[in-house]
């Protein structure tokens, strides 16, 4: 418990924000767009996200496919995938913010979005995974994020829902996907 409350207030800090201010939700969080420019998820409200770390050299990489899929099957009912490029495991996304996104276009059509390149785990975890970690545990209850293509279910209210493994093909997601689009 000692740790998680250190590093809320080290997510405080980072954020410009006051300890005591400790209601945020995931839309507060500062993200960069695969073209550098800063945001926050803010323009998501309303959504249900599932939110992924991914890699263009994973064994997992394949997934880009179904992330997509689910994306285009149901971006009209206000759902949306977010990209987040790690190459903190076995250095499987090493290019630059240009080569990800010509990456993901060529060879998977990929028109969801994506961001610039973010660690997940360790000292530099950025607030987000911070965040989305302290609120859904992995297997075991760890919150370490096991390798790349972890995905996480956003509903629309802003509540992180779900975890997901690596190993979970997108189409195994769809049934929570249509549950919380309808909500």
């Amino acid at each position: 418990m000692k740790k998680v409350l250190v590093m809320v207030l080290i997510l405080c800090g980072l954020m410009g924000v006051e300890a005591k201010e400790i209601d945020m939700s995931i839309y507060d969080f500062k993200v960069k767009t695969i073209v550098g420019e800063e945001t926050t998820l803010k323009p998501y409200k309303g959504k249900t996200i599932l939110i992924v770390n991914v890699a263009s050299k994973c064994g997992f990489t394949k997934q880009y496919a179904g992330l997509q899929a689910l994306y285009e099957k149901y971006k009209e009912q206000d759902f949306v995938v977010l990209g987040f490029p790690c190459n903190q495991f076995m250095s499987q996304e090493p290019g630059t913010e240009k080569e990800i996104q010509n990456f993901c276009q060529i060879n998977f059509g990929v028109t969801f979005p994506l961001f610039s390149k973010i660690d997940v785990n360790g000292d530099n975890t950025h607030p987000l995974y911070v965040y989305l970690k302290s609120k859904s545990s992995g297997f075991l209850g760890s919150e370490s994020i096991k390798w790349n293509f972890t995905k996480f279910l956003v509903d629309k209210k802003g509540n992180v829902i779900k975890r997901f493994g690596s190993s979970t093909e997108p189409k195994e997601i769809e049934k929570d996907i249509e549950k919380y689009i309808s909500n």
